[in-house]
């Protein structure tokens, strides 16, 4: 049995059940791999998770901001609960280090990565709701999600970034940039599409996605870093 007694002591959580731990960094594909172990995967968790990641985000933020509207704090709270946001914190708690994963899920650390890395957070929240109390869960999210907040409300990392990039555009040059379809490969049901944004003639960021929404978007991102707007 995998010790995360070193994981448990960097959190400052400590579990009565060490199994409800396990259980929040087992995939899926560990156990399709092995299927002996006993082991259940971590997906039961994650669902408790995110329920209780989003009563605490949400109550924080009511709190936080008593003169913004509902429609400003889903905003600041998509920013602060979307999988990119908890991926990094899950990575910063070396989490990657303790995941149970199938050999070819180990070896993949690109997009689908990250997303595990986002449903672990939710998942170890889950077991220490189950382990410790809601009290915990809700330091345990305090002390590592929730200091990010003054930095995406004051940095504008809540508006989208085809959101941001036209404000920034229009801002600093004073155009409202348009994208385009720099290429496409694959069959219709796999489509790759690789999508620039521009200022005028000025390519601002490219990047690839399998839908024209996500490669823009993507793309939006690239052009914020490139120009050093967020």
């Amino acid at each position: 049995m995998k010790d995360l007694t070193p994981f448990e002591q960097s959190i400052g959580v400590h579990f009565a059940n060490k199994d409800l731990l396990l259980q929040a960094f087992v995939h899926r594909s560990y156990i399709n791999e092995n299927p002996k172990t006993g082991f259940s995967h971590n997906e039961r968790l994650e669902f408790l998770g995110d329920a209780v990641l989003e009563l605490v985000v949400t109550s924080f933020l009511y709190k936080k901001y008593p003169t913004k509207n509902e429609g400003e704090l889903t905003a600041y709270r998509a920013a602060l609960v979307n999988s990119h946001t908890i991926a990094d914190v899950a990575r910063k708690l070396n989490m990657n280090e303790h995941l149970m994963l199938s050999r070819g899920e180990s070896k993949d650390l690109g997009k689908a990565r990250h997303y595990i890395l986002a449903n672990t957070f939710e998942a170890v929240i889950g077991a220490i709701y189950l382990d410790r109390g809601y009290d915990a869960a809700s330091d345990f999210i305090a002390k590592n999600l929730l200091p990010l907040t003054e930095q995406i409300v004051a940095e504008k990392l809540w508006q989208d970034p085809k959101s941001l990039i036209q404000e920034k555009a229009q801002e600093h040059m004073g155009i409202t940039p348009v994208y385009k379809v720099l290429s496409q490969s694959g069959p219709d049901h796999d489509k790759q599409f690789s999508i620039g944004v521009y200022v005028g003639k000025e390519l601002l960021g490219s990047a690839k996605g399998k839908s024209k929404q996500e490669a823009e978007q993507e793309a939006a991102k690239a052009a914020l870093v490139a120009k050093k707007w967020s």
